[in-house]
């Protein structure tokens, strides 16, 4: 029968002293940082320039008098912080992630009796049981196991589980990882074996209590576009307000109208106040996050969408992110040949290598937890099926466990046919050449096999068989007289995408970075499989500790793989990169990822097999979990990027005309030409415009194709500055050419201002059309699908023809109906203002680059 460790003779921790511990140290999990109340939250949003300025908006509309506009930004404000605070509070998700994560249930020996309890109630000296499948409830020493292994992946990043040993400690630092070492770890998942363990540390002081408090210390960063649009909204906001101040006291000493005063000068603000910026921000990076879902990418922080187009570094989690977490057979020895799996169909596998498989899954569990059992029997169910090599029939008699002096296994079997007994034994090769005792030839020969698969990447196991006459069973493996079998290689696969997707990103000007807890060689030969530049170069994490931070900021420089790293050295790598101005993008699915995703400029976790830890850290989530997701989201990030730079050019281009046809009345003593009104119904046009038209707008052609944008550029670069300036500045003088033109015709009042407001209208549906690509020509634009232009189009000649031809709207903007020959010269003079934009782009004057508009010499 199966060997079992035993409790006996072993009392624990009385109640009383659990009790006394529990109460002196606290409870076995991770305390978080006092939650903020809800008010100062929100106070903190409303100080906020953004919000602030659109505060101010509606208070202007209010004093307006209109009062549908005003409650609609104002209830903007409220969304905005609704969805704000509700987004403050999902950040704490991270340390109560960790918290569940950290407290399962944990059988403790308390009085000499087995109990169950919470795993947040144990506590330090409580001695507890764990078997297959158990997670363990905190940091332990064990005080005896048996064939004891334990899955520490989401910790130390090792896709394979380590053994565990009840030898007595060298004294040296305790840290997960590593074979045959009498330490386990709170919420590490045994998945073999069994053990009786000691509490050494509990809530905080646990490895994972470590990681939680790194995360408390890691805070989130504003964006470069979030910073360098609120510097753009508070300079314009002051431009505005001083302007509108100095317009009323302007007009009312030179013209002595106080009121008239007031109303151009709050007329001015509304017409400079910027308030299209923020609301473009939200716009665009709220649609982003819907359309970047429709590619399977959960976006838990808007803005990052758009930095991840800026991304210069792509660091990689190895485990589960790179390849799939999951154990596979590749290739099989035996007979002196080696054959591999993905070449062999289920019924054309050689029978010499059936039987290497059996005694695979005869050395094996029944029910395997062991990634490499799982593999194993996997590979049995296929190409064993119907065939005479599977035995879930036959008993177990006993089992021979790894040690530390032979690292093999051995399960003895009985079968109702046969007399004898079956051995089945699996293990290190080394530890299987000593059982088949192998001479000097022999030990050569198959060295030369164990390498060559071992220089693939593959994790190599032996297996060899026995029988034995049912007298008393030995003491010890070495006592049967065993035959080699063959040797099975395993290995973690690379997901299918990674290749192709790390080419892309190779081609998009993006650097790839390996960081990983497992081998060098593991490593190396992964990079290898999926075109890493640089495979041959690795830094251990041994070589990163003895390093100061101003030598790693120059030799990360010189590698792209980093193996045998721990958290601290990942959030360190993060922050070195970040030191050397990179933009950088960290994926993972552990809970040892979270301080670098949360430190990252742009964290992305997996979702299916990523832990709730990395999921609540990051600021994306690949919701199936596929590399190439990484790829489009990227591919989204620079789209938004560019249309994000034409919306707030064209807004800048636009504003321009209409605040000089309201201080042009106001300087040369006319009429005021634009009143609230006329205003009102102009953003009826801008805001659509500025906020959905681009949005929806596709990806330049080459969007792949460039290197990332310089994150030190500014969003508003001096030339696109320029040259929004040079076509508002075309438009109010083609504008003020209607206008000059009407005036000198003898036309009246309203009809002047009706000419001058229908050629704004065309001008500014112009600046729309052309400002969808600087570098293609707008009739070539035509072609390219943008839904939302046609309706916006259609319903801005509609409302113009409301306003122009109906006599309630001619009567209240204060128009005079306009004739068939001043339409058409309206619309000539709209489109004429943007000709010399076209004309430079048809003759390539300006060059698209990605992340700025060059002009070109």
């Amino acid at each position: 029968m199966n060997n079992t460790i035993t409790s006996a003779g072993i009392t624990g921790l009385t109640e009383a002293e659990a009790a006394e511990r529990l109460a002196l140290e606290g409870y076995n999990e991770l305390p978080t940082s006092g939650k903020r109340s809800i008010f100062s939250t929100a106070w903190e949003i409303v100080r906020e320039p953004m919000l602030l300025l659109l505060v101010s908006c509606g208070a202007v509309y209010l004093l307006l008098g209109d009062v549908q506009e005003a409650l609609m930004l104002l209830a903007f404000v409220f969304f905005v912080m609704g969805l704000t605070l509700y987004q403050e509070r999902k950040t704490e998700g991270a340390l109560d992630a960790l918290k569940d994560l950290s407290s399962p249930r944990a059988l403790v020996i308390r009085d000499g009796r087995e109990r169950r309890i919470a795993g947040r109630e144990v506590v330090r000296g409580d001695i507890f049981i764990v078997h297959e499948g158990d997670r363990v409830p905190a940091d332990a020493l064990l005080l005896s196991c048996l064939n004891m292994s334990v899955d520490e992946s989401f910790l130390t990043g090792e896709s394979l589980p380590v053994r565990k040993s009840d030898d007595e400690p060298d004294g040296k630092e305790v840290h997960p990882g590593g074979d045959d070492l009498p330490f386990i770890f709170s919420g590490t998942l045994v998945v073999q074996g069994q053990g009786i363990a000691r509490v050494s540390a509990t809530g905080i002081q646990t490895e994972i209590g470590k990681i939680g408090k790194v995360l408390l210390s890691v805070e989130p960063e504003e964006t470069i576009l979030q910073r360098e649009t609120g510097v753009w909204v508070r300079n314009l906001a002051f431009v505005g307000l001083s302007l509108c101040v100095l317009v009323i006291v302007f007009y009312t000493l030179t013209r002595g109208e106080l009121l008239n005063g007031i109303l151009a000068g709050i007329t001015l603000a509304m017409a400079i106040l910027p308030e299209e910026l923020p609301v473009v921000l939200m716009i665009f990076l709220a649609l982003g996050a819907w359309r970047i879902s429709k590619k399977k990418v959960l976006t838990r922080r808007m803005p990052a969408i758009e930095t991840l187009g800026a991304a210069t570094v792509l660091c990689v989690d190895k485990t589960g992110t790179l390849t799939l977490n999951r154990m596979t057979v590749n290739k099989l020895f035996a007979g002196g040949k080696v054959i591999a799996l993905e070449s062999v169909s289920q019924h054309s596998m050689p029978e010499g290598f059936h039987e290497l498989i059996e005694f695979s899954i005869l050395a094996s569990q029944l029910d395997p937890f062991d990634p490499m059992e799982k593999a194993i029997k996997q590979a049995g169910d296929y190409y064993l099926k119907e065939t005479e090599h599977l035995h879930y029939d036959w008993d177990l008699v006993h089992e021979y466990p790894l040690s530390k002096e032979l690292l093999s296994l051995s399960r003895v079997w009985k079968s109702s046919v046969h007399e004898e007994y079956i051995i089945a034994a699996k293990g290190a090769p080394e530890a299987i050449i000593d059982l088949c005792h192998f001479d000097e030839k022999q030990r050569v020969q198959l060295s030369c096999s164990i390498s060559e698969m071992a220089d693939e990447g593959l994790r190599v196991l032996g297996v060899a068989r026995a029988f034995f006459q049912p007298l008393r069973l030995p003491d010890g493996q070495h006592d049967f007289v065993f035959e080699f079998v063959g040797l099975i290689g395993l290995a973690d696969s690379v997901r299918p995408t990674v290749p192709s997707a790390i080419k892309e990103c190779y081609s998009a000007g993006i650097r790839v970075v390996m960081i990983t807890g497992d081998y060098p060689g593991t490593a190396r030969n992964i990079a290898r499989q999926i075109g890493l530049a640089d495979a041959d170069k690795v830094m251990s994490g041994s070589d990163l500790q003895i390093m100061s931070d101003s030598e790693l900021q120059q030799r990360i420089n010189e590698v792209n793989i980093f193996a045998r790293v721990v958290p601290e050295d990942k959030l360190r790598l993060v922050k070195a990169f970040k030191a050397n101005g990179e933009i950088v993008a960290m994926t993972g699915d552990g809970v040892n990822d979270a301080p670098a995703l949360k430190a990252a400029s742009i964290g992305i976790a997996m979702g299916g097999r990523g832990t709730d830890v990395a999921r609540e850290s990051a600021s994306l989530v690949l919701l199936d979990d596929d590399f190439s997701s990484i790829v489009q989201a990227i591919r989204m990030g620079r789209r938004i990027f560019d249309n994000i730079r034409k919306a707030m050019a064209y807004i800048f281009a636009i504003h321009l005309p209409v605040t000089g046809m309201l201080l042009f009345p106001v300087l040369f003593h006319f009429p005021l030409l634009l009143l609230p009104a006329h205003i009102a119904f102009l953003e009826l046009i801008i805001d659509p415009a500025c906020s959905i038209v681009f949005e929806a707008e596709q990806e330049e052609k080459d969007v792949m194709n460039r290197s990332p944008r310089n994150s030190r550029d500014p969003l508003f670069s001096h030339q696109v500055v320029v040259v929004s300036i040079l076509q508002g500045i075309v438009v109010l003088f083609t504008v003020l050419g209607v206008f000059w033109f009407a005036l000198n015709r003898g036309d009246s009042e309203p009809e002047v201002r009706a000419l001058t407001f229908t050629t704004l209208i065309f001008s500014n549906l112009a600046l729309i059309m052309t400002n969808r690509s600087w570098s293609t020509p707008f009739l070539a634009t035509l072609r390219f699908s943008n839904k939302a232009l046609l309706p916006l189009l259609a319903g801005a000649t509609l409302l113009l023809g409301i306003v122009l031809y109906l006599p309630f709207f001619v009567t209240l903007f204060r128009f005079s109906v306009v004739h068939s020959f001043d339409l058409l010269l309206c619309l000539a003079a709209g489109l004429g203002s943007v000709l010399w934009f076209e004309v430079l782009k048809w003759f390539g004057f300006f060059s698209n680059d990605g992340h700025r508009v060059q002009v070109n010499p």
